[in-house]
């Protein structure tokens, strides 16, 4: 991925991007592994059946819809973790994907699945 001035990232910069981002990317699984079963409950919940009682069954369909809206929520994050892992294993995490240039280390600490930098998130 070329930068501004139309340079690979040095390779160097690539390889120590995947030891400085050791911990990053062990706190992204972290995250994952929680939110793959708040998924896989929601998922339960929303599949189970349906009580006998009318008023039950109004009340449990109610409840359905936010937590698809929830479940929706999740999964888009797993895959924003997902695309972050995978540009830590291939030496692009912390280049933006708009202009090449690096991505602040303070920005990715607050968001570590950011893709650009700010300048090119404005």
């Amino acid at each position: 991925m070329a930068g501004r001035d139309g340079k690979e990232p040095d390779q160097h910069w690539k390889r120590n991007v995947m030891d400085k981002h050791e911990d990053i990317a062990k706190a992204l699984q972290s995250r994952l592994v929680e939110l793959t079963g708040n998924v896989a409950d929601i998922d339960t919940e929303l599949r189970s059946s349906l009580p006998a009682d009318w008023e039950e069954q109004a009340t449990k369909l109610e409840d359905q819809d936010p937590l698809e809206g929830i479940e929706k929520s999740k999964l888009q994050e797993i895959g924003q973790i997902r695309a972050a892992l995978q540009r830590i294993a291939d030496g692009h995490y912390g280049v933006c994907v708009e202009c090449g240039e690096r991505i602040d280390p303070k920005r990715l600490k607050a968001q570590p699945t950011a893709t650009r930098c700010i300048a090119c998130a404005k």
